[in-house]
Order: C-alpha cells, then structure tokens, then sequence
C-alpha cells in the first residue's frame, strides 16, 4: 500500500471495542481508513490513531469501498442500511463483523443483491484485544466472487481468515464457536469458584489447571482477570449474553436443547441484573458470589465471598 492519499479507502460504521481494534489493523496495513460512530469519544480515538472521522453515515459510503459494518445486533444494523443505501455505489461490498442473527442477514443481503450491492458476514473470533493483536479468526459467509474481492482487506484485519460457506453461515459458525467459548469461561469461573471455597491458592489452582488435560486457552485470557477481579472490558458481558440468546432462539427454531447454554443465559442473567453488564464477559465469576453486587467491587478481597462456605 501508498501513502493515505492513494490508498485504497476502506469505511468502517462503528467504532467501539472491536471496531476501533478492526480499524487499528486495516490502518497498520496501509489503508485510509473513513469511518463514522455515535459516540464522540469513539470519533475522536479514531482520529488520533489516524482514521479519517465522517458527520454522518452516509458520507462513510461515498469515498469507501468496501465497508465494515462493527455493530451491536442485526436490527442496528438494518437501521445504518436505511441510512448508507442510498449513499452506496453499485458495485461496493459490505463486510458485516456483528453477531447477528443469519436469518436476517440473509434476508439483508437477499435485497441489497437487487441493488448490485454485496453483503457479506465476517464473524470474528476473539476479543479487542486479540483482533488488535492479529490473532483472530474470521469466518466469513459469503458466495465465492465477493469474497475473493475484499480476501486482501479481510487479510489485513486477521491473518486466519475462514470461508465457511454462503451469506450467513459464518455468523452460525460464530455462535457455534461462541456457545463453547463461553461455556469454558463459566466452567473456569466455577472451578476457581470451588478452589477458592477449598481455601487453595487460586494463583496456584490456574498453573494447575493450565498444564494438564483441562487446560483451555479461556485459561490464558480470562483466568488472571478471574483471580485479580480485572474487568475492564475487552468484550462485554451483556454482548456476550445477547449471543447466548441469539443461540437458543436459533436451536429452539431447529428443535435443539441446550441445557448447558440455558444454564449459562441464567448465570449471565444475573450478574447483569446485578449491574455489571458492562464489565468483561471474564466477570461471570460473579455469580458464583453471594453477592454480586457492583458495590462488592470495593470490598478487600479476602472478604468477597463466592458460594456458601468460600
């Protein structure tokens, strides 16, 4: 890639956790980045880290092709669509990063077709801080043409970049890998839970844990945060609650139980409800406490009880 002037300009709708690390990595590239959020401070990070910042989210489709769509859920997604549509050139490709819903983005890209507009999902596995680093995966849904199209661009944002099969069938490949993603984090929540209540060493129960058969690598992302109660977010718990969601409303339209993953919404549930839905999703651990109150934060350690006999 040239200089930013001659660069190939690539927009990207949402600039949050993910999409700022999405946005560090096509600009490490060499790409000029456009790219527009809601939210200021977003904007302005943006901005100084050498992104070009956009009014609106019309003026992201004019300069920018193809664009990446980094947002909360399918329906803010078809509300930046009514938006950016008109503003769109024949011809661009859209590259959707939200866990969404398939159906949905199916229907999405059914109807952006008619308008020689081309959607396709690119689910990322792993968190802001993983994705910044390189080491994500991407599983892309998408029919061959448009995918071989924007396979540079999607290179620069992950160095494992998956085709899966067509428009979809990536965000189901991320829900899949999402259901045993956060299942290991619970189940590590609940043993270092259980240690803790055994009165063992969590700092040693981890090492332990991390050099035998049980080892995951949740282990190395999310166990240090468990024992020193870090949660500064990289993904956030209430996102990853409204994943497990969009899982049992998918398995329940194909007639599928999945009593782990209804166990887990539960658990999720109320460590939302306790007010720390916008604390890391490492913070399930919290629900293994008597109290798992954002006031408890405060208390010393040797005092936050995880279940009844910790």
């Amino acid at each position: 890639m040239g200089e930013s002037d001659t660069a190939q300009t690539v927009g990207i709708i949402g600039i949050g956790l993910l999409g700022s690390a999405i946005a560090d990595r096509l600009l490490a590239a060499g790409y000029s980045v456009c790219g527009f959020d809601p939210a200021a401070a977003a904007q302005q990070a943006f901005t100084e880290n050498g992104g070009r910042s956009m009014q609106q989210i019309g003026d992201v489709a004019a300069p920018a092709d193809p664009v990446v769509l980094c947002l909360p859920n399918s329906d803010v997604v078809e509300h930046v669509l009514a938006d950016m549509i008109p503003h769109l050139k024949p011809g661009t490709t859209l590259i959707d990063t939200t866990t969404g819903e398939p159906e949905k983005t199916i229907e999405l890209a059914d109807r952006l077709a008619v308008t020689d507009i081309n959607l396709l999902d690119a689910s990322v596995l792993g968190s802001s801080d993983v994705t910044r680093a390189g080491n994500a995966v991407l599983m892309v849904g998408s029919a061959a043409k448009p995918f071989q199209r924007v396979r540079p661009v999607l290179g620069a944002i992950a160095a494992n970049v998956i085709h899966v099969g067509p428009v979809g069938s990536g965000q189901q490949m991320k829900l899949v890998a999402n259901l045993v993603l956060g299942l290991n984090r619970a189940v590590l929540a609940e043993g270092l839970s259980f240690a803790k209540s055994l009165g063992l060493d969590l700092n040693l129960v981890l090492d332990v844990l991390k050099s035998g058969a049980a080892y995951s690598k949740v282990m190395d992302a999310k166990g240090r945060k468990m024992i020193d109660e870090a949660f500064a977010p990289q993904a956030k718990l209430s996102q990853h609650l409204k994943d497990v969601r969009l899982i049992l409303k998918l398995a329940s339209a194909s007639d599928r139980d999945l009593p782990l993953s209804s166990l887990h919404q539960q658990l999720l549930e109320s460590v939302e409800a306790a007010g720390n839905g916008d604390l890391d999703n490492s913070a399930i651990i919290r629900a293994w406490r008597r109290d798992n109150s954002p006031a408890e934060a405060g208390r010393p350690a040797s005092r936050r009880g995880l279940p009844p006999g910790s």
